[in-house]
Formats: C-alpha cells, structure tokens, sequence
C-alpha cells in the first residue's frame, strides 16, 4: 500500500477517534460542574482539561477566561484549534475523500454525512443550551463509523491501518481523561492541586469517578467487575490494566500490536518491540505502583511513549511527521 493512502487512513480514523475522544473529556466537566463546589473548583477542571490536552497557550491566546462556555467553545467549534471536534471532523472527512478508492460506500457516506451534520449542529445556540446531546451525537457518529468499517470493509491492510489510528488514538485519550481525574480534580478548598485523587472529598468522590466511568462508557463494567463500591483503586485499575475493558490502557496497546503484527515489515520491527515492552509493563503493573510513584506521573510517561509509538508508526509506515 502505497504511503499516503495509508497515511490518510491511519489520521481518518485517528480524526474521528480524538472528535469522539474530546466529546468524552467534556462531556465529564460538564457533569463535575453540576456539582456543588466554589467559583476556583468549578473552573479548575476546565482548566485542566486545555493543560492535558496541551492546548492553554492557544486558548489564553483568544479568551479572558477557562469557564465552561469558553473552553466547549474553543474545543468544540473553533476551527483555529486543530484539535476541536469541528476541526477534527473536518480533517476526518478530508482522509476520508483522499482515499475514497479505498473505502466502502458506506463508510464514505458515513464521513460525509458526519461532516454535513455537523456544520448545521454547530451553529445557533444549541450547543450551549444542551452540549452533552451535543455530545452523545459526537459519539453516535463516532461508534457508527467504527461499526460501518469493521462491518463492511475487507480484513486487509486498509481496515488494519484505519484500527492502528483508532486505538492509538484511544489510548492517548484514557490517559488524559484519566489524568484530569486523578492529577487536577480539586475537591474540597484544602486540597493541593497537585494531589492524586486517591485523597479527595468522600462527600463526593463517588460523582467524581462515577462520571469518568461514564465517560469511557465503564461504569456497568465497573459494578460487573467488582461488584462493590466505587474506588480510586479499582477505578485506576480498571483502566489500566483490565485487558477486557475496551477502553483500558493495556486493552488500547493489545490491540495496536495486533495490527502492527498485521502490516509489519523488517522496519517496523523496532516499533513493535517497543510496544511490546509497553505492554509487558502494563500486565505486570500493579495500582500500589503507580500510587508510590504517582498518577500523574505514571501517565505523562504513558502519554510520552505512546506519541513515541505514533512517531514510530509515522517513520515506518505513513508520511513522516515534519519536525
């Protein structure tokens, strides 16, 4: 397969992964924010939110303030933010009809009916009156445009390049949703901000991690696991190391592996032992670990060898990344 064309098919699916994945990260501040709590707690995981996504320069740059209509602004609808849902979309549909020779008919009319939706959703004052159905559709699309591919495309190196993104892409994003959670979620005003979360308010911890549950879609799997309360603990270790959890850290690698083994060469050997590694760290990890050495730290060294994968993946397969 020729470089581009895999290229376009690994940052197509990758595009609309980050869309889905952005709409999750909000999604969660935004049910925080109904909970009760002052002026500087309510505006801290917004805050949070651009310092994951390495993305407060460029919002400081255009708005006075991080409050909830500013930064779902900016991650939404600004299309001077590459990593917005608008821009993502816009991105994922370009892919998309670079390499429609590639696709499936349906799967091309599911990018392009994304992307028309989405400019009329856009606009007007809907987005603020009601972001999370907002954001449900984001998802939908999201889930529908996963479904359409495994569904219809042919088990070659198009589907496999297109997965290599996907779950890349998803990886990355429970990191951050994970690391806002337990690194920068301020419950109670004598809370430093940078304790781990394993020390916040009990009064209401639960809605604390019951919403980042939601928004990777684990709170079921969470009672089915452990059939017990909602812990720091467990909920970290659900999404870390639970190789059946869709949306786990170790489950995300598994499958990146899986589809490196499928379009490997010679020059992509180093990659896949670099994965593998990763992976091996991941099953033999315990929670205990990462408390002694700390969540946050924990996943900036995730994050930091997963966009070594991406390089990586870039150098041996795609169109290399400019420096």
């Amino acid at each position: 397969m020729l470089s581009r064309t895999a290229d376009s098919l690994f940052w197509m699916a990758r595009y609309m992964e980050r869309a889905e994945n952005t709409a999750r990260m909000l999604d969660v501040n935004v049910q925080l924010s109904l909970l009760p709590q002052s002026p500087l707690q309510r505006r801290q995981p917004w805050r949070s939110v651009l310092g994951i996504s390495e993305l407060r320069q460029s919002f400081d740059e255009r708005y006075d303030e991080p409050s909830a209509r500013n930064v779902i602004e900016f991650m939404v609808r600004d299309e001077s933010n590459p990593s917005s849902i608008y821009s993502c979309l816009r991105a994922a549909r370009e892919c998309a009809r670079a390499v429609r020779g590639s696709l499936t008919t349906e799967l091309w009319q599911t990018y392009n009916v994304t992307w028309l939706e989405l400019q009329r959703r856009v606009t007007g004052p809907a987005l603020q009156a009601d972001p999370r159905a907002f954001f449900e559709w984001v998802k939908f699309r999201s889930h529908l445009s996963r479904g359409v591919m495994i569904g219809t495309m042919l088990r070659d190196e198009a589907l496999a390049f297109q997965g290599l993104g996907a779950h890349l892409e998803q990886a990355d994003c429970t990191a951050r949703l994970l690391d806002v959670a337990c690194y920068e979620q301020p419950a109670a005003e004598t809370q430093a901000p940078d304790e781990d979360a394993a020390s916040i308010d009990p009064r209401i911890a639960f809605y604390h991690w019951s919403a980042l549950l939601h928004a990777v879609s684990g709170f079921e799997i969470y009672r089915k696991v452990y059939r017990d309360v909602l812990t720091p603990n467990n909920v970290i270790e659900l999404l870390v190391f639970n190789s059946a959890m869709p949306r786990s850290l170790l489950c995300g690698i598994n499958d990146v592996i899986r589809y490196l083994v499928e379009v490997g060469t010679t020059r992509s050997r180093e990659t896949e032992r670099q994965a593998s590694i990763l992976r091996a760290q991941l099953e033999r990890g315990r929670v205990e670990d990462i408390l002694d050495t700390g969540v946050h730290a924990f996943l900036t060294d995730f994050l930091d060898r997963v966009n070594d994968l991406g390089n990586r993946i870039s150098q041996d397969f795609l169109v290399p990344i400019a420096d």
